[in-house]
């Protein structure tokens, strides 16, 4: 990412952002609401327009490497009336490697299959997605994106509005995937999982306050660069960074 800025109405929504992820990390987009993670992410994607910058996917711009990058939007921004089920939604996660006007043969529908299942869904393939939970509607997503067999993830709050277990689940499965060689970014808005869930971090509150092995920014200096006056916040991220121990959610 190289000095990306994007305007709403000719307001800076981010402005001047410049880093770079390594492959193969596993990397949270951290910084209070309206801090412009979700629009880097719609920038990178080409899903709203850049007033500056450029983005680069190892190397490539977007259209020649759209089939190595993955998108997972917010879970909010999805019409779940649309008319389909789970299946059909994780099988379109292999559309792109078809190719025009091919239609998925068997071995396509047994690898969306497959997704469903490391997702812990496969008995849900032929429920409408409307009439799944919002964890579970989260998970057929993760499903798709496994689906497109991307070297690159790119997710809005993949952990928002779920329950422990399917946090828990979802985890399991990025290490599992950054072990494999992929490489994932995610906005995330948890600080007390953060710490435990990236070795990279990118720090954003509209410009970029830095970018990193998480072990080196996620400290006091960083966090009150970050969340400026959020006093009540800063307080309680002091409590945990003395504890030195970052408890996950309650089961």
């Amino acid at each position: 990412v190289h000095d990306l800025t994007v305007s709403y109405d000719k307001r800076p929504a981010i402005w001047n952002v410049d880093f770079s992820v390594p492959e193969g990390k596993l990397a949270g987009i951290i910084g209070p609401n309206g801090s412009g993670k979700s629009t880097l992410l719609k920038a990178a994607m080409e899903l709203v327009t850049k007033g500056s910058g450029y983005v680069k996917f190892f190397g490539k711009d977007l259209s020649q490497a759209r089939r190595q990058v993955s998108y997972i939007p917010q879970r909010e921004s999805v019409d779940w009336n649309f008319p389909a089920s789970a299946f059909d939604v994780v099988l379109m996660g292999t559309y792109p490697s078809l190719g025009l006007f091919r239609r998925p043969r068997q071995a396509e529908r047994e690898w969306a299959m497959e997704c469903l299942g490391k997702v812990g869904m496969e008995d849900f393939g032929k429920r409408q997605i409307s009439q799944l939970s919002g964890g579970q509607q989260q998970r057929v997503f993760l499903a798709r994106a496994l689906a497109q067999r991307a070297d690159l993830y790119l997710m809005d709050e993949p952990f928002a509005g779920v329950d422990a277990a399917t946090e828990d689940a979802i985890f399991s499965l990025l290490v599992e995937m950054k072990s494999k060689g992929k490489t994932l970014i995610i906005v995330h808005h948890d600080l007390q999982s953060a710490k435990k869930y990236f070795d990279w971090l990118i720090l954003m509150n509209m410009r970029l306050v830095a970018s990193g092995p998480a072990e080196e920014l996620f400290n006091e200096k960083y966090l009150e660069e970050t969340y400026g006056g959020k006093l009540n916040l800063l307080s309680r991220i002091g409590t945990v960074l003395k504890e030195k121990e970052f408890q996950g959610r309650e089961k």
